[in-house]
Formats: structure tokens, sequence, C-alpha cells
């Protein structure tokens, strides 16, 4: 009805009946037919809470008192196993079903030795249980970092279907056109002319089919790797572990590329400071020193993390510096190029977001780097278009330039103290 109902039920019997009545098989009878009883009304709570059925721990047998001699495990054992037959035997019991709570039993079976009087287990068992019930019930609330192990695997959205689908026909569009293609390819080989003894070859074009080819490829390969980040990331295939950050694990990967990075050298033509090659050296090695820092977990050593910070604001200085000599050379403002860099920023990320039911912002540092790509592109792409080719002929172009890089100054600086 209307009444509230708990968040989770707590149930479980079976020792009172085995001492009551002396460990009597009618009593196991009798119990089975309650279980039978109640199992309906616990289903119908399972629809609307989290109900477990707890069953009971085992008994340090040498440690019990006369009057408790009937409580044997082997007893409890058959109780139990009565119990967890009835109430997850019902059809009806598919969507809606009522958990074993059995990690009390197996806690129990360790900490039983320093029960008292061998029935009743010590508090620290009470602690462990009571533990593990608030994270399975809190952690599908608050999703720790670090505490997912009893977070469900959450639902398919409907664009996640969608994008399996797409996946799923591409792959299956890609082996059909493969296959004809190669059925094809037997039929029009070259065969030789009886009569005049020339090759007759045939004039097929197969441009269009290639290129549709190629692009189902292409999406067949995007789809495993896809599929392969969604088994690790947001299934729950494989175990889940926490990160624990020692020095060894962050410095000696770094200290490994740095000696391998000795034996790789290539000579440039540029001259320039900070020219292409330069950046995307600076780049690249930026690049896995904050791969190895999240792989390691170094966040949690302060110096680290500092210096990482600098990395990443290092990164995002060159992406801006990229984007600003690209346009001061070359001039290029067309839609090409502005449409060319949003792609490249964010195909990978839209994909993730869909395939990962993540929000935009989740993947911060991209959002980031396309904002700022399109103040840069705005400020250099507005009237007065200033180019070094333009500036070159005539000095005040140089001090145009400084006008409009001022002006960008003084709209973040108010953009950034406002409220």
């Amino acid at each position: 009805g209307s009444v509230a109902k708990p968040h989770i039920i707590v149930a479980g019997a079976a020792t009172w009946s085995i001492k009551i009545h002396n460990g009597s098989n009618e009593a196991l009878t009798q119990y089975k037919i309650n279980i039978s009883s109640i199992a309906p009304l616990l289903e119908k709570l399972a629809k609307s809470s989290d109900v477990y059925w707890v069953l009971q721990d085992p008994v340090y047998e040498d440690m019990l008192s006369d009057s408790r001699k009937m409580i044997t495990n082997e007893k409890i054992d058959a109780y139990n196993e009565a119990a967890v037959r009835i109430l997850n035997s019902s059809s009806r019991n598919s969507k809606a079903k009522v958990k074993v709570f059995s990690v009390s039993k197996l806690i129990a079976q360790e900490t039983i030795m320093k029960s008292v009087d061998g029935l009743h287990l010590p508090e620290s068992s009470r602690d462990t249980n009571a533990m593990i019930l608030m994270n399975v019930y809190c952690n599908k609330i608050m999703k720790p970092i670090d505490g997912s192990c009893c977070q469900p695997q959450p639902p398919l959205t409907l664009i996640q279907k969608l994008a399996f689908c797409f996946f799923t026909l591409s792959f299956i569009g890609y082996l059909i056109i493969s296959l004809v293609h190669r059925n094809n390819f037997r039929k029009n080989k070259s065969i030789t002319d009886l009569e005049s003894g020339e090759e007759k070859k045939p004039a097929i074009s197969t441009h269009n089919a290639s290129t549709l080819e190629m692009l189902l490829h292409s999406f067949c390969k995007l789809g495993l790797i896809m599929t392969y980040f969604y088994l690790c990331d947001r299934a729950n295939l494989f175990m889940k572990e926490n990160k624990f950050y020692t020095h060894a694990s962050f410095f000696i990967p770094i200290v490994y590329i740095l000696v391998l990075g000795v034996f790789y050298t290539e000579n440039t033509k540029e001259t320039k400071v900070l020219n292409r090659e330069q950046t995307d050296e600076w780049k690249g090695w930026m690049q896995l020193v904050i791969l190895i820092y999240h792989i390691s977990g170094a966040s949690t050593f302060l110096p680290v993390y500092m210096h990482i910070r600098v990395l990443v604001a290092a990164y995002l200085f060159q992406t801006g510096y990229g984007h600003f000599s690209y346009f001061w050379l070359k001039g290029d403002f067309g839609v090409y190029r502005v449409c060319q860099v949003l792609f490249r920023l964010n195909f990978l990320v839209v994909v993730l977001c869909i395939v990962m039911d993540r929000p935009y912002q989740f993947y911060y540092f991209v959002p980031l780097v396309t904002v700022w790509f399109m103040i840069i592109y705005a400020t250099l792409a507005i009237w007065p278009q200033i180019v070094q080719k333009k500036a070159n002929g005539n000095c005040l172009w140089h001090l145009g330039l400084l006008l409009k890089l001022l002006c960008l100054l003084t709209c973040i600086y108010f953009l950034s103290y406002s409220q």
C-alpha cells in the first residue's frame, strides 16, 4: 500500500527451531512449510526493497552447553539448504529475487573459534557483515571510485543499444561485401582465349565498392576497440583493483622510457624554437608521463601531482600555440579547417560518450582544448585578419595583433572574475 517500505530487509531463522524441537526431522518438515508460506511475501517485498535471507552460522560443537548439543552443523546445513531451495524455486522470482546472504556463513567459519559459548559469534563478525551490507546498498548510490566491487552493472541505454546494433551491422556488412568481392574476383579472373591465345581482362570498376568496404572495415575495428573499452571499464567481467602508489611503480617506467628514448633520435631541418617537430616531441613525452601517472595512481603523492598539473597546463599551452602558429603562418580560416580540427579532437570522445554512457564533460581535457581552439580561431578570424605575410609588410599589423590579444585577455579576465 502507501506505507513506506524499508530499503533493506534482513531475515533468517532456524537455530531456535532446532533447539526447541530437539533437532527432530518433523521440525525440519514444518520449517520447509513455513518458508514456503512466507516466500511469496518476501518476493513481493523484494520488488520495492532489497530482501536478504541470512544463512544460519555454523557452531563450534565442542564448546556448546548441554542444552544446545542438538544444534549441530549437520542440522544447520540441512535447514540452510531447504531455505535456499525454496526461496529460489519460484518462477515469479525471476525479476525481484530474494538474495541469499551467504557471506555471513563464510565469515562465521573463520571467527567461530573465538566464540565464547560456541553459538554466538564475536562482535567483529557482526561488524564485517554490516559493512558488507552497507557496501552493497550504498555503492549503488554513491558510486565511489575505490569501492565499486558491489556496484551493479549499469543497464544499457537506448543510445548504447543503437551503437551496438550499428557496429554489428557494420561487421555483417563488411563480411557480406568481402565474400561478394572474393566471389567476383574468382569469376572475373583473367582467362586465356583459346583461339587467339590472349588474355581477356574484365574492365570492372570496383572503386565505390572498395571504398565502402574500407569504411565498414574501419567501423569494425572501431567496434572491436569500443567493445574492449566497455568490457574493461563498464562491465563487471574483470575484477576491480585499488591503486596503491609506490615510488618504484612511477619512476621505474619513466627511467625505462628515458633510456629507451636515447636510442631513438632523428635529425630535423627546423632551427626555430618551438617548431612543429620539437613541440610534438615535447607533447609525446608529456603523454607518456601522464599515462604512467594515471596507471600508477601517483595522484596521492603531492609532489608528483603538482608536477603533473604543470605538464597538463604545458600541454594545453602547446595545443593553443600549435593552432595559433598554423593560423599565423598559413592564414587558413576556412570552415574545412575548423571542421577538420573539431572532428580530430572530438570524434573518439563522442564515440566514447555514446558507448560508455558518459557525459561530454567527463573527458574534461577534450572539451577544454575544443573551447580554446574556437576562442583562438574566433580571435584571429574576425576582421582584420592578421597573418605573418601581411605583418611582414607593415609593422603596424603586429600592433593590431597585440591589440586583438589584449582584448581577448581583457574578456578572459572579466569572465574569470564574474559570478
